[in-house]
């Protein structure tokens, strides 16, 4: 099984500039997206710490205060970045069938009982969650993290079970 325990998790992403004043576009991965301003040690890729001292919503997105971020040229040099939290200060879910994405990433992936590969990365581009799935053989491919597609979740086993919808079958 995959262990997420001791890797970041991107929480967020920063967008465009907003304004004159130093404010930025940001898109939460949270279920709550205000709580990715409640993180005290989020940082970017590179290890660098980051604070957000304020959000508030604009349509699909929120608008974050950056702890000095003080003018438009400083935010645009935010743009694209990602914001990350040590998974090891995130709480266990409480419930038996309750995870973090994260956690799927390297899980084995079984199609009627048959290994056929792993999930390499779980993506959110504003659809619905997808899972990359590197098989044994031949290319990779994207399948909707839905319950049709991956009826059996199994952490503590280490795999998915998936049942791939006509469209993306053998090629």
């Amino acid at each position: 099984m995959a262990n997420t325990r001791n890797k970041n998790l991107t929480v967020a992403r920063f967008g465009a500039a907003h304004g004159i004043k130093g404010e930025v576009r940001l898109k939460s991965f949270t279920e709550d997206p205000f709580s990715v301003g409640d993180f005290e040690t989020l940082q970017f890729a590179d290890g660098r710490r980051v604070k957000i001292l304020s959000l508030r919503p604009q349509g699909e997105m929120l608008i974050a205060r950056v702890e000095g971020c003080k003018d438009r040229n400083q935010a645009e040099l935010l743009n694209g970045l990602e914001l990350f939290i040590d998974r090891a200060e995130l709480p266990e879910p409480e419930d038996e069938d309750e995870f973090y994405l994260a956690d799927l990433v390297g899980l084995e992936v079984r199609e009627n009982g048959v290994v056929a590969g792993r999930i390499a990365q779980v993506h959110d581009f504003g659809a619905g969650d997808l899972l990359e799935i590197r098989p044994m053989r031949g290319p990779g491919y994207m399948l909707a993290f839905t319950r049709e597609n991956v009826p059996v979740v199994d952490l503590a086993g280490g795999f998915v079970e998936i049942v791939r919808p006509v469209e993306t079958g053998e090629r």
